[in-house]
């Protein structure tokens, strides 16, 4: 149950390593992504007994001995939900949006903070750190506080003040880095190790993929045992995408599953380094300086960029670029067809969809699921409405005049 047999480990050059003793594969993650491997079989999934509800009932494909989880808050069993305002806006009918919004901070981050705080409870460490562009952030923040440890946060200096408040709201130590994420995110590791701090990074601690990956098993549940044809997900640092073709793979492995669906990545036109290296066939991540507003995707040198890459192209399916104006309309969008509220970077998978239904990427008779990942209430500065209110006397022929005239009813 839960026990890794093997690992592999996956470098900058896309070359990757096959090792049966995981600790071992664990000692290489300074040179590498670590992912973790099973024994698979059907009797794996969906794991355990209804009365572990949530990210938990897939246990037995989670890297975890027996024993009751300690971990209070809870986390996964998200929604699968198809609005038919969205449906008829994207000319999709047969569109799912797996809503990642409905976890302890709204975001799919959530997941992750579980299964590391998990380990943590534990293994007894009582500090763990993270960098992070905001979500991450948060989760941690107010995860760590729930699970009684303490959490210890890098954030680029330009963080989103709304996410900052709410870290430090929660209780948790947070370090502004003023050379940016990718200076931020050095710095984290190097107090991990120093001072010898669980490192909840996503991508570097294995543990992050190994939680997002119950996504896949979700939908896959949630879909009546199928698999969609297509998967659309923003890529910042990669492991949201990663996770899910990981999860698609463990159900072809264990038997319940025939085929992996296209998995589309999702990046904005300014910070689009994994899309680049798939347009020009190259298995190396060239960094950029990222220029976007949707902060959760805004990384220029990611972690797991080289894995994406790996699993767009294994599954057949491609990366698409979208501009911050299209990131805003998906906002708009989401909220007025769908009653969804998503943050730009979590709106990212619908803007993404529509680009790929333009250049073929996806069919619109297809059965597609985006992944919505971020709460737009965290970032209240994209709530941007497009009509204002109306104003009446408390009169009722008033009220009939004015909706006639605003209206036009």
């Amino acid at each position: 149950m839960g026990v890794p047999v093997a690992a592999r480990v996956t470098r900058a050059d896309g070359s990757s390593q096959r090792f049966e003793d995981v600790a071992a594969a664990l000692a290489q993650v300074d040179s590498g992504l670590v992912e973790l491997l099973y024994d698979y079989s059907p009797a794996l999934v969906p794991g355990c007994p209804p009365d572990q509800g949530g990210m938990w009932r897939y246990r037995d494909l989670l890297p975890l001995d027996p024993g009751p989880i300690a971990y209070p808050l809870p986390v996964g069993g998200t929604p699968l939900v198809a609005p038919p305002g969205l449906r008829r806006a994207s000319g999709c009918a047969h569109l799912w949006v797996k809503d990642e919004t409905r976890g302890p901070t709204g975001s799919n981050k959530d997941r992750a903070t579980a299964l590391v705080l998990e380990h943590a409870l534990r293994g007894g460490q009582e500090t763990v750190s993270c960098a992070s562009t905001g979500n991450v952030a948060a989760s941690l923040a107010v995860g760590a506080a729930a699970a009684g440890k303490r959490a210890v946060i890098f954030v680029p200096a330009e963080v989103d003040e709304s996410k900052l408040a709410l870290m430090l709201f929660a209780g948790a130590t947070v370090v502004k880095v003023r050379e940016g994420y990718a200076a931020a995110f050095r710095l984290s590791r190097e107090a991990a190790k120093a001072f010898g701090w669980c490192d909840r990074n996503t991508g570097v601690n294995p543990l992050t993929v190994e939680a997002k990956k119950t996504v896949a098993f979700e939908v896959w549940e949630q879909l009546d045992r199928e698999v969609p044809d297509v998967v659309v997900a923003p890529v910042g640092d990669g492991p949201t995408l990663c996770g899910l073709a990981k999860g698609f793979r463990e159900l072809v492995a264990c038997g319940v599953a025939e085929r992996m669906p296209r998995l589309i990545g999702v990046q904005a036109e300014g910070c689009q380094p994994v899309k680049r290296a798939w347009e020009t066939g190259a298995s190396r991540i060239e960094p950029v300086q990222p220029a976007t507003l949707a902060d959760g995707i805004a990384v220029g040198d990611p972690v797991s960029g080289v894995l994406a890459l790996r699993d767009v192209r294994e599954s057949g399916g491609g990366f698409v670029a979208v501009s911050d104006a299209e990131l805003l309309e998906a906002v708009r969008t989401l909220a007025t067809a769908g009653g969804l509220l998503a943050e730009p970077a979590g709106a990212a998978a619908y803007a993404g969809l529509l680009r790929g239904l333009e250049c073929g990427l996806v069919d619109r008779t297809e059965r597609v699921v985006i992944l919505m990942t971020g709460t737009l209430l965290k970032t209240p500065r994209f709530l941007r409405p497009q009509v204002r209110p109306l104003e009446v006397e408390a009169d009722l022929s008033a009220l009939a005049q004015v909706l006639a005239e605003g209206e036009g009813c």
